[in-house]
């Protein structure tokens, strides 16, 4: 079983690591320079995220590698409150930490694959993929 790169949400400086190692994943995989840093934009959300509303979680990365394309999976996970009106969340503009809203909107436009499973009391895990162009 393949261990998949990962770092622990715990404290704000977490999020740039989460950045830094997606941004090197990214990079190691052939990327250009602009989808790395809309990669690593989109894992900053998604991280910031775990930290605000969950208080602990993990950034998973792994690489996909198939036959006709490459790309990087980023897999957010936590077992905070869950996300209680996900239909509103993914409105862009709405923020409820005060922010710009660009949010999981933003990270859903980044990325080029993007799902979120969550249940009110439970926790959230979102899965977003970029592929290498």
């Amino acid at each position: 079983m393949e261990i998949k790169p990962c770092v622990n949400i715990r404290q704000e400086w977490d999020i740039v690591g989460a950045r830094q190692l997606g941004r090197e994943k990214a990079k190691e995989l052939g990327f250009g320079t602009v989808d790395q840093a809309r990669i690593a934009t989109a894992i900053s959300e998604l991280a910031r995220n775990i930290y605000l509303y969950a208080g602990t979680g993990k950034v998973y990365f792994e690489t996909i590698d198939r036959l006709d394309k490459k790309g990087l999976k980023v897999v957010a996970v936590d077992e905070g409150p869950g996300i209680r009106d996900l239909s509103q969340v993914m409105q862009d503009g709405y923020s409820t930490s005060g922010g710009l809203g660009a949010g999981l909107p933003g990270v859903k436009r980044l990325m080029d694959t993007f799902e979120i499973n969550t249940e009110w009391g439970e926790g959230t895990e979102i899965i977003a993929v970029k592929w290498v162009r």
